[in-house]
C-alpha cells in the first residue's frame, strides 16, 4: 500500500519502539553494542560509525520521502557531498557544477577536491546545451546540479539534463536542499543521487546541523554506505532524532513558507527601491514554466537585487528586525542576508560571483503581514 507525503514523514522508519511501545523512536546515545557471541551482533549492530537505529530510522524515511533505494545521513551537508565525490570519483575525472552554486559547495571544488585531482567546470543548469558542451566525453562521471540554485534561484529541467548526463555516461546528482522532497522528488525525473543539507528545510528549526544522500540505484546506495562508515562523517543520534523531529512537520511548514513567499515576492516585484526580484513562482522568472512543471509549490526563497547597488543591499540587511541578519535558510524564522559578502563570499572573484547588489531572504513562517511591515521600513 503506498502513502501520501506527509504519512510517510510521519511513520517511514518510525515504528513503535517494539520493547515499551513508545511512538518517538528512542535516541540510542551509544557508542559500541554488545554481542551475543564472537562475530554475532545484536541486530547487526557493532559500532555506532558503521550503525545506529536512531540514525537508521532518519536514513529510512529520508529514502522514502525521495523515492529512492538508499538514505544515508551525514554530519553535515557538505560531509555528504564530499563522501559522494570520492566514492564516484577517481583522481582525473571531471564534474559539470552549476555556475551559480553554493558557496561552500564550490569550495569544495575549488580548494578541497581539485587538489585531490578532480577536475571542475561551471555551466548554466537552465541551459541543457550550455551542459551539453561542458561535459567531456570519457572523463566527466557526474553532472551536479541546484533546483532551484542559490543564490540567484535558477531552474533546472532535471528530466532534460538527466538525459545529457545518462548519454554521456555520467549521473545525475541533483542539490534538492531549496526545494525539499516536499516540492520536488528529482528521482522520479530521472536524478541518481539527491543531496540535501538537512540543516535547512528537512530540519526546519534552526537547531541541527546535518547532510543527506538518497541513491537511486541500491547498488549505487550500498557503495556510498561502505564509504560513510569507511570515511567516517556520520551525523550522532541525537542530531538524527532531531531531524526526523522536523521532517514530521516539513509538509505543512513548507506550505506556509510557500503561501508567505508568495506574498512577499508580489510586494517586492515593482517596489521602487528592488531592481528585480528572483522567485521561481513570478511568472516573469525565465524557469518558472519548468519549476510550475516539476515542483509542486515554488518554494520559501527569495532573492532580490537592490536598486541603489551594494551598499543599499548591506543597509537593508542591516535595517531588517523581524528577519534576522544570518547565514542558513529553511528555519521557521526569517532570515536576510548578504551572499556576496556571506554565504558566497568563498565564490569572489570567481565564476561564481555573485552580483554585490543580491540581497537574499529565507522566508520563515511567521505572520506575513509583519514580515511585510518589516521589508517596508528596511527598504528605506
Amino acid at each position: 500500500m503506498s502513502h501520501g507525503f506527509e504519512t510517510l514523514a510521519i511513520h517511514a522508519g518510525q515504528d513503535p519502539e517494539a520493547r515499551t511501545g513508545a511512538v518517538i523512536p528512542p535516541i540510542y546515545q551509544t557508542s559500541t553494542y554488545a554481542q551475543d557471541a564472537v562475530g554475532a551482533p545484536r541486530l547487526g549492530y557493532e559500532y555506532s560509525r558503521s550503525g545506529n537505529p536512531t540514525r537508521d530510522a532518519l536514513q529510512e524515511c529520508l529514502a522514502a520521502l525521495e523515492g529512492g533505494a538508499v538514505g544515508l545521513a551525514f554530519a553535515s551537508g557538505l560531509a555528504a557531498e564530499d563522501t559522494l565525490l570520492r566514492t564516484v570519483c577517481k583522481p582525473g575525472d571531471h564534474v559539470v557544477i552549476p555556475d551559480d552554486a553554493y558557496g561552500g559547495t564550490y569550495r569544495l571544488f575549488a580548494r578541497v577536491v581539485e587538489r585531490w585531482g578532480l577536475a571542475y567546470t561551471p555551466a548554466r543548469v537552465s541551459d541543457p546545451d550550455a551542459i551539453r558542451a561542458a561535459i567531456r566525453p570519457g572523463s566527466t562521471r557526474i553532472v551536479w546540479v541546484e533546483t532551484p540554485t542559490n543564490p540567484l534561484l535558477g531552474i533546472a529541467d532535471i528530466a532534460a539534463l538527466a538525459a545529457v548526463a545518462h548519454d554521456a555516461g555520467a549521473l545525475l546528482v541533483v542539490d534538492n536542499t531549496f526545494a525539499s522532497p516536499y516540492l520536488q522528488q528529482p528521482i522520479a525525473l530521472g536524478a541518481d543521487v539527491v543531496v540535501h543539507s538537512t540543516t535547512k528545510y528537512i530540519g526546519g528549526h534552526s537547531d541541527v546541523v546535518g547532510g543527506a544522500l538518497i541513491a537511486a540505484d541500491a547498488g549505487l546506495g550500498e557503495e556510498l554506505r561502505y564509504h560513510q562508515n569507511a570515511m567516517g562523517a556520520i551525523n550522532g543520534p541525537f542530531d538524527a532524532w532531531l531531524t526526523l523531529r522536523g521532517i514530521k512537520t516539513l509538509g505543512v511548514r513548507m506550505d506556509r513558507h510557500c503561501d508567505n513567499a508568495e506574498r512577499l515576492a508580489a510586494y517586492l516585484d515593482g517596489h521602487a527601491q528592488v531592481a528585480q526580484v528572483i522567485y521561481p513562482g513570478l511568472p516573469s522568472h525565465p524557469g518558472h514554466e519548468i519549476a510550475a512543471k516539476q515542483m509542486r509549490r515554488f518554494g520559501g526563497m527569495i532573492s532580490f537585487r537592490a536598486a541603489g547597488g551594494e551598499e543599499h543591499a548591506v543597509e537593508i540587511c542591516n535595517r531588517a528586525r523581524l528577519f534576522v541578519l544570518a547565514e542558513s535558510l529553511g528555519g521557521v524564522e526569517s532570515l536576510i542576508e548578504h551572499p556576496g559578502r556571506m554565504t558566497h563570499a568563498s565564490a569572489a572573484g570567481s565564476p561564481l560571483e555573485v552580483p554585490g547588489d543580491l540581497v537574499r531572504l529565507s522566508v520563515g513562517i511567521e505572520t506575513v503581514d509583519d514580515l511585510l511591515a518589516d521589508l517596508e521600513q528596511a527598504l528605506g
